[in-house]
């Protein structure tokens, strides 16, 4: 019979209690043997001057500490495993992906993409690990007879010197973080201090402090000997203590304080948010998952699922696992507060409040019960069930913009957009709670396949007397290239001369590709991110099938959330196919000779607005500003929100359907940041994008004689006529 499988909450105590075991072993046969040094040379006696009953319970207040917060993570953990499953096991062919994500987080990588920051929690975390190795090799040391002792000499003088250069690295990083979060005090650390912080501040620099203070009095009571001015932070300290009045005593005094504080240390590691030096890692390395980043989380089909009592979450146990462990990996760095477009006009959202909350409800409804909460909370705050809108706002959740920045710029890899899109999939399907200005585009797309909720038949009337080809979608399809025109560009009227600007081109370059026209339908990304799954995947299903039916293999899309669902949603419900958005293909064209922009010209400064769902769900940066940048004279400038920090345009997750009331309107802010680069025209390269950009700079008052904004395809195409004029 197979033996059952340890669990992990038995896995972390065990584990725990193994560490413990190690330690009192250790204790134990340093009070039996009772090896000593037994040399002239550099050395070091290890608990000098303390006394035994000091030492006895020093192991064993380790030890019950040890088990304490062993006991403790284990309680996480029961609380991680009440989540669905996830999938995210290491496999031959996801772990070197593993590890080097892993490998990225523990190098700081992820953290020094903001340099400030970074650097202060590297030299913390990296002076504290060096620390520990420092005083768990004086330790194994202390183990070995006396003949086997290998401190001793040269290399003691180096352990000394490592030792204390560690010291400064890390009082350094504790000075800096004090100063950071009470002197400096930037705005997302400053929303989110708790008096945990500053206990947690505090217990650091004591400790790196009593270490030196407490060396310099124990090189006082070895004689001060030379070899002892490695510790060169230590030994000219010892000055100031040379010739002290009870020396022995104080020097007790500081080796308790520093004790003291290392057991301070343990006890709050489990309990507060120093905790994430375990679970940050673990999280960084269960970042691969199956799914493309720009894809949401797959609900089975709805139309032939008979056992799905609920759809997305309103309770604890129906987020996934791993979205529990996100809640106690959190830093609460907030730079997902940050970076969030929602926020920073001022919505009710916050990307790291609704991790906080998420951690806050389980943390309180656990059947083994409570442990502590992500952070420190208000007395008055209470949680009465494991319903996640017990703290979390519809409104909070409708302001999303599902622009990915949260994700994309949290260092520890937490995924935050999966969270507020499945418990929208929960309002809208299970409640029918979604802001009213949504059933309009909900009804246009169930009726007429398109949010606009215009006649389906009209689709391909921009293309009047272009010469491009509708193809019927019942027959076998001939074509290259098919080219996805979306509901924007079929119906949007700035969005048609996209539409007849990216056919031209095409033509231009000698592309054979077609269109559905009547026989597209809206790919229903609007329709999901709002929460509908079920209308997402009748539409999906009718548009798989067709295109499936045709033998379609290669796709061009213009608009990037079109892209983003045929290239990866859709497969998850049976759809394939080779799909490049238009900025990717104009480059191809131009990078091949097939667009010939040799006389081509805009003598004009350009700023391209990146777009979300191009940029950081697919991590497409460069194709469309090497378009423009292509052409001759055109002098390419920045926003100063660009690449992976750009600002959203706030017309995604739906929100290019719903009314924004409160704070600053978000195409208002992106476009005033825009337009004070100075630039003569700004470019876009998706629908949603165009309309906000091109609303907000003429709600500037400024028009297009002034400041063109268009997509790359328009101002590609501009240069191009006027060359041939």
């Amino acid at each position: 019979m197979s033996q059952p499988k340890l669990k992990p909450p038995q896995l972390v105590l065990g584990i725990g209690i193994a560490f413990a075991a190690i330690t009192a072993a250790s204790g134990i046969a340093a009070a039996v043997f009772g090896f000593h040094e037994d040399t002239d040379d550099a050395h070091r006696e290890v608990f000098g001057n303390v006394p035994d009953g000091v030492k006895f319970a020093f192991y064993a207040l380790t030890c019950v500490l040890i088990v304490y917060g062993a006991w403790n993570c284990a309680q996480r953990t029961r609380n991680w495993q009440r989540g669905a499953p996830d999938r995210r096991a290491t496999t031959v062919a996801n772990l070197r992906r593993r590890l080097g994500d892993y490998r990225s987080g523990v190098l700081m990588r992820t953290l020094l993409r903001d340099r400030g920051a970074g650097v202060m929690h590297a030299l913390l975390y990296y002076g504290f690990l060096v620390l520990l190795a420092v005083t768990t090799t004086l330790e194994i040391n202390h183990q070995l007879p006396t003949g086997a002792k290998f401190l001793i000499g040269p290399t003691y003088q180096g352990f000394s010197f490592v030792g204390d250069l560690a010291g400064v690295i890390f009082m350094v990083g504790a000075v800096w973080a004090i100063v950071r979060r009470y002197v400096a005090r930037p705005y997302r650390i400053r929303i989110k201090s708790r008096p945990e912080h500053a206990v947690i501040l505090v217990v650091l620099a004591v400790l790196g402090a009593t270490g030196f203070v407490a060396e310099a009095m124990r090189i006082v009571i070895d004689g001060r000997p030379a070899y002892e001015q490695w510790s060169f932070i230590g030994y000219p300290l010892s000055a100031v203590f040379d010739g002290m009045a009870n020396i022995h005593g104080a020097h007790q005094a500081l080796w308790i304080a520093h004790v003291g504080c290392f057991m301070a240390f343990l006890l709050m590691l489990p309990i507060t948010m120093l905790r994430h030096m375990f679970t940050s890692p673990l999280n960084m390395y269960l970042r691969d998952r199956e799914r493309p980043k720009g894809a949401m989380r797959m609900v089975p089909d709805l139309a032939e699922a008979e056992d799905i009592e609920t759809i997305g979450v309103s309770a604890v146990p129906e987020f996934t696992w791993k979205q529990l462990l996100d809640t106690d990996a959190c830093t609460m760095c907030g730079r997902c507060t940050a970076v969030c477009p929602a926020h920073a006009t001022g919505k009710p959202l916050d990307p790291r409040e609704i991790v906080l909350k998420t951690g806050e409800i389980m943390a309180a409804t656990g059947e083994h019960g409570r442990v502590s909460p992500p952070i420190g909370t208000d007395t008055e705050i209470t949680v009465t069930a494991d319903s996640v809108f017990e703290r979390i706002t519809h409104d909070e959740l409708w302001a999303c913009t599902t622009c990915r920045a949260c994700d994309e710029h949290c260092p520890v890899n937490i995924e935050i957009l999966d969270k507020i899109l499945d418990m929208r999939r929960y309002l809208t399907l299970m409640e029918s709670e979604f802001p009213s200005e949504l059933g309009g585009a909900f009804r246009g797309m169930e009726n007429n396949a398109n949010p606009w909720n215009l006649n389906n038949g009209e689709r391909a009337a921009w293309a009047d007397g272009l010469g491009v080809e509708v193809v019927e979608s019942d027959d076998p399809f001939s074509h290259e290239y098919l080219y996805w025109v979306g509901c924007a560009g079929s119906f949007d009227d700035k969005n048609r001369r996209v539409s007849v600007a990216t056919a031209k081109l095409l033509r231009r370059a000698g592309v054979d590709f077609a269109i559905l026209g009547p026989g597209e339908n809206c790919t229903g990304d609007s329709a999901r991110r709002a929460g509908n799954e079920y209308l997402f995947q009748m539409l999906a299903a009718q548009n798989i099938e067709a295109l499936n039916a045709m033998n379609v293999r290669k796709i061009i899309t213009q608009c990037p959330h079109c892209f983003n669902t045929l290239r990866n949603e859709y497969p998850q419900y049976g759809g394939t196919w080779e799909v490049i958005h238009h900025a990717q293909f104009l480059e191809q064209l131009v990078a091949d000779g097939r667009l010939d922009l040799s006389d081509a010209r805009l003598d004009e400064r350009v700023v391209y607005h990146d777009s979300c769902y191009l940029g950081r769900h697919n991590d497409v940066y460069l194709a469309p500003r090497n378009v423009i940048g292509s052409l001759g004279g055109v002098e390419i400038v920045e926003a100063p929100r660009n690449g992976t920090t750009g600002m959203c345009c706030g017309a995604g997750g739906a929100r290019m359907w719903m009314e924004e009331t409160l704070g600053t309107k978000v195409n208002d802010e992106r476009s005033r940041e825009l337009l004070d680069t100075g630039a003569d025209r700004i470019a876009t390269a998706c629908p949603f994008c165009y309309i906000m950009i091109d609303d907000g700079v003429k709600g500037h008052g400024v028009e297009d004689d002034e400041v063109k904004v268009a997509d790359i395809s328009i101002h590609l195409l501009d240069a191009l006529e006027r060359a041939d004029n």
